[in-house]
């Protein structure tokens, strides 16, 4: 294991890509950095996960000036990490007027959306090159209420017609976070997952909700989806596919916590329950997208939860640090 962040050590450019999936729906991806989706109505523009800065956003939105002059009018926040969100200023000179999220990812970024955004910036310099067009934290103008099975709610949806196509978005169940938003073509089989599909890459939980994770997956494949844009990893089309994709994820969620939970139960230190998940996990994902980046905060939070910490504990710069030094020792 290194001595710093593997994403500290992460500078070079990725390949983008801008492909159509079914006709209103487009995916925007590249190689395991945060991918974003683009439905293009006749009347407006929705654009789901708006990148890490105002300057990345700026190469989506060329992007979509290729294909569309329609203003876009709305901006959904699938949850509330900084690399998913903090770009969303650069939206509002193309006519974005609504940023949307649910009520769980409105309460997490009230809870811990400061030390998120400095623990990012200081994880990724390459995705934050430009932190300095960053106006601060990203706020939802509209918050779908409910939704959040942790306090027994029943799920808020919200439907958005931007002309020609309707977009279903609401809350499925707690997993990547416990606020955790899809955005749902239901005409065009397209679905928008965020983080809580992966394909290929890592799959960062270190804000999880681990044991839930598998359930809120099946009910993502209970809808049928034909193409899926995951939130890493490549757009997936066709259902045997996009079941490869929930097939992906589920096995990294139950596998992760599997060890999580041995690890606790067995009273290792968390560089002992480092070394015990290694074993499980590397053969199956050692070599995708961002693995090492992720397993250090996979790990930490697979034991805590483990260890009976539901609500995860909030990721600061600092316990960043702490947690790396452990691991090193």
């Amino acid at each position: 294991m290194s001595k710093a962040f593997a994403s500290q050590a992460d500078l070079a450019d990725k390949k983008i890509t801008f492909q159509q999936l079914s006709p209103h729906c487009w995916a925007y991806t590249a190689e395991g950095d945060p991918n974003s989706g683009v439905i293009i109505g006749e009347k407006f523009i929705m654009v789901s996960d708006c990148t890490a800065t105002p300057a990345m956003a700026r190469d989506l939105i060329a992007r979509i000036r290729e294909v569309s002059d329609k203003p876009i009018k709305y901006v959904l926040l699938t949850h509330y990490h900084a690399v998913r969100v903090l770009g969303a200023s650069a939206y509002f000179a193309e006519g974005a007027s609504e940023i949307i999220a649910s009520q769980g990812t409105y309460e997490l970024i009230v809870e811990r959306g400061k030390e998120d955004m400095q623990s990012e910036m200081e994880r990724f310099p390459r995705l934050f090159r430009n932190a300095e067009s960053v106006p601060g934290l990203t706020w939802p103008t509209l918050v779908i209420a409910g939704g959040d099975p942790m306090r027994g709610e029943a799920p808020g949806k919200l439907v958005v017609d931007l002309g020609g196509v309707k977009v279903q978005i609401w809350s499925p169940g707690p997993g990547h976070t416990r606020g955790d938003t899809i955005a749902w073509v239901e005409e065009e089989k397209v679905l928008f997952s965020g983080d809580l599909v992966e394909f290929e890459a890592g799959v960062y939980t270190g804000d999880a909700q681990l044991e839930e994770w598998p359930a809120t997956l099946q009910a993502l494949r209970a809808l049928g989806a034909e193409a899926i844009v995951p939130g890493r990893g490549e757009a997936m089309r066709g259902a045997a596919d996009v079941n490869r994709a929930l097939d992906y994820t589920q096995l990294w969620v139950e596998t992760l916590y599997r060890c999580g939970k041995e690890a606790a139960a067995a009273n290792m230190d968390l560089k002992a329950a480092m070394a015990h998940t290694r074993k499980s996990m590397d053969p199956i994902f050692g070599q995708v997208f961002i693995y090492e980046h992720c397993l250090p905060f996979d790990v930490s939070r697979a034991f805590d939860e483990a260890r009976g910490i539901k609500n995860p504990r909030i990721w600061t710069a600092e316990r960043d640090q702490d947690m790396w030094t452990a691991l090193q020792a």
